[in-house]
This record gives C-alpha cells, sequence and structure tokens, in this order.
C-alpha cells in the first residue's frame, strides 16, 4: 500500500463543476481573486484536507513555499489524515509515524501551526492567526481490533476517527459495498469508546446504512467532513438527504468536499460546490453545514508530470478496490476557480453575491465545525 501522505496527495480528487449559464461563466473568468471583508478574523475550517505538494516524497519536511501557502490560505483549522486507510498490516505504526513527522512540523514551525487538543485550541488559532492541526483517521483500521488503543492514540493528539474507508472493515461497511450491511457488533463498541474519549465519530466514505446505525448509535454529535449531495449526484462517496438530516438531527455538521463526485462528469468548477453547500443548507440548516474539501491547501499544477502520476494512482486504487465510481484519470485535483489556497475566501464572496447573509457564510466556512468539535473535544 502506498504512503498515506503521498497516497492521498496524488488521490484526493477535488472537483466542483460550472452550472449551466453566465454566472459559471463570470466565475472562471473572476479575477483577481475574490474578497469577503470579514475572512480575516473568522474561523475558517477546512474538516478534510491536506499540506504537501505533488512533487513531495513521502517523509519530506514541508518546504519554505508550502508554508507560505498555509499562510496565504487563511485556514485556522485543518483537520488532517493521519495513518493508513483500507490496510490493518503496520497501519498502527504508520499511524505513529504520521503523527510524530506533524509534532516535528508544528515545533519547527511554532509562529504557524498549533496543535489542537481541546476546543479553546481552536479559538486560539483564529486569535493568534496560526493555522490549528486536527489528527484524523480516515479509516479505523490503525485501531485494529484492540479498543485500548483508542487511548493511546488520544493522548498522542488524535481527536476524529472516521469508522470506515470505501471498503469493509471491523467496524462496518464502507460506501462501495455493495451488501451495506451496516454498523457491526465491534463498530457499537468502537463508537462508545470513542464517545468515552472525547474523539468525534466520522461518517464520510461510510455504507449508508452503516452512516444511519452510527448517528443513532453516538451519544455525541458526528462529523460527515468531506461529503456530497446523492440528491444531485447519484455516486457512493455522497450521502442522501436521510443522511444528511439525521446527522444534522443529532447535532453534527456535514462537509461538502471539492471532488469529481459533485458532477456527473469532466472537470469540475466552483459552481458546483455552491450546488450542493445549498442544496445541504436546504436540506440540514445553516446550523449543520461546513467545508471539507478533501484537498491539498496548495494550488495545483497541470503539468504532464502531474497528470501522469494522477493517472497512475487512479489506476492503483482501481487494483486496491478502492477507487469509487466517478474517480477519473482525466479529472484532476482542481477547481475551476478554486484553483488557489485562499479557495475558502473565494467561496465566501459567491456565497455572498448569491445573498447569503456575513452570519450563514461564517458558520459554513468554519464556524459550525468549530461548535461541534468544541462541544466534543471539552
Amino acid at each position: 500500500m502506498p504512503d498515506r501522505r503521498s497516497f492521498l496527495i496524488h488521490t484526493a480528487l477535488a472537483g466542483a463543476g460550472a452550472l449551466a449559464g453566465g454566472w459559471s461563466g463570470a466565475l472562471r473568468a473572476a479575477a483577481p481573486p475574490l474578497r469577503w471583508a470579514p475572512y480575516a478574523e473568522s474561523m475558517v475550517v477546512d474538516a478534510c484536507g491536506f499540506i504537501g505538494s505533488d512533487e513531495a516524497k513521502p517523509g519530506d519536511m514541508l518546504s519554505p513555499k508550502l508554508i507560505a501557502e498555509a499562510r496565504e490560505s487563511g485556514l485556522r483549522v485543518l483537520q488532517t489524515t493521519v495513518g493508513p486507510v483500507a490496510q490493518y498490516e503496520g497501519a498502527f505504526e504508520a499511524a505513529v509515524r504520521d503523527i510524530a513527522n506533524w509534532e516535528e512540523e508544528i515545533a519547527r514551525h511554532p509562529d504557524v501551526f498549533l496543535a489542537v487538543r481541546r476546543g479553546a485550541d481552536l479559538e486560539r488559532a483564529r486569535r493568534e492567526k496560526k493555522l490549528g492541526v486536527v489528527y484524523q483517521f480516515q479509516d479505523s483500521a490503525p485501531i485494529g481490533e484492540k479498543l485500548e488503543r483508542i487511548d493511546d492514540y488520544q493522548r498522542l493528539g488524535l481527536r476524529t476517527v472516521q469508522l470506515t474507508y470505501n471498503v469493509r472493515n471491523l467496524a462496518g461497511d464502507g460506501c462501495l459495498e455493495p451488501g451495506d450491511a451496516g454498523l457491526s457488533k465491534f463498530g457499537h463498541s468502537l463508537v462508545e469508546r470513542l464517545n468515552e474519549r472525547g474523539i468525534l465519530v466520522d461518517l464520510a466514505h461510510s455504507g449508508r446504512r452503516t452512516a444511519l446505525e452510527a448517528i443513532a448509535a453516538s451519544k455525541s454529535p458526528v462529523l460527515i467532513s468531506h461529503t456530497g449531495c446523492a440528491a444531485l449526484v447519484e455516486r457512493p462517496r455522497n450521502k442522501t438527504d436521510a443522511e444528511l438530516r439525521a446527522c444534522a438531527q443529532r447535532g453534527g455538521v456535514v462537509g461538502i468536499y471539492l471532488m469529481p463526485f459533485l458532477r456527473e462528469s469532466g472537470q469540475p468548477g466552483a459552481a458546483d460546490v455552491i450546488r450542493h453547500l445549498e442544496h445541504a443548507i436546504d436540506v440540514c440548516g445553516e446550523d449543520h453545514v461546513g467545508i471539507g474539501t478533501d484537498n491539498l491547501v496548495s494550488a495545483v499544477k497541470l503539468t504532464e508530470n502531474y497528470k501522469r502520476d494522477h493517472a497512475e494512482s487512479i489506476r492503483e486504487r482501481r487494483k486496491l478496490g478502492i477507487s469509487a465510481p466517478g474517480e477519473s484519470e482525466t479529472v484532476y485535483l482542481y477547481v475551476e476557480g478554486l484553483n488557489a489556497p485562499r479557495r475558502f475566501e473565494t467561496l465566501a464572496a459567491l456565497l455572498s453575491a448569491r445573498g447569503h447573509s456575513d452570519a450563514r457564510i461564517g458558520k459554513i466556512l468554519g464556524g459550525n465545525f468549530a461548535r461541534v468539535m468544541t462541544e466534543v473535544w471539552s
């Protein structure tokens, strides 16, 4: 299995495509970057993102350029993945190694990064204009059969656990499992232990029955950190209105991603992100929607090397059986109109232009995620 950081950098396919009409054409042509006045003071949270480069090698330290782009982004909280997906062998060691790498980065750049351990750290990051880093698993495989490992990971800084990736694991079925058997007995015990230890349950990538059963089982609000709306585009990675509504009704938050699954085909653009955000707001209410890009913070340079590496990574995912319908060798890791570190401000400006209030936009940019994170981590 490829290294997790490299694997995600090459396969976290971003997307959001253009709606019909002149608005989308104007969006693609927008320059200079759109601005939203309250942005600098806002709580801006990417519930699933990565700092890296398609040119970086596994284990490389962050370059000055990547550090500068993290600053430029205006993000105040980045929930980033540690540990592997869809593998059990070596998962514990890989997760610990990834956490250690991030701990070193935070120690090397205390003026840029802040390790998030409790809810108060989120507000501190916003106030001090730093980037708070939250460790998340995108698969519970690093826990294995040993629930006591949750205590160890909690002490190491882990704050969010996604129960499944795309395929079946000990906790339940991922979104690509045709049986959709739901949450296992072990999965119920896992949710209970995560609740007890103040670790958020994340249901991105889960099967639909797994999601609904985990929402019902959890005593704390849950996240669906990065997804789209199945009512708009029927894909396994997108959530039905029933799942979105259930998450919201129990106090949770749904993050809309920048992925190819936001449209049926073709290279996506920012208008699709807006479309899915607005549908999620209609279903969940403005207090339960956010953004989890599943993207790199930095902009993508569409070089021939990048195209080749991207195609190879998609082929590898297919061999491993973890490639979701909608992934394509020719749909790349950028969103038209949003291929810049400061993409959250552009989204805020677009929402404002469509009549959404500043208060609502602040919630979508990260206020909602920060509220639930603070509640559970306190």
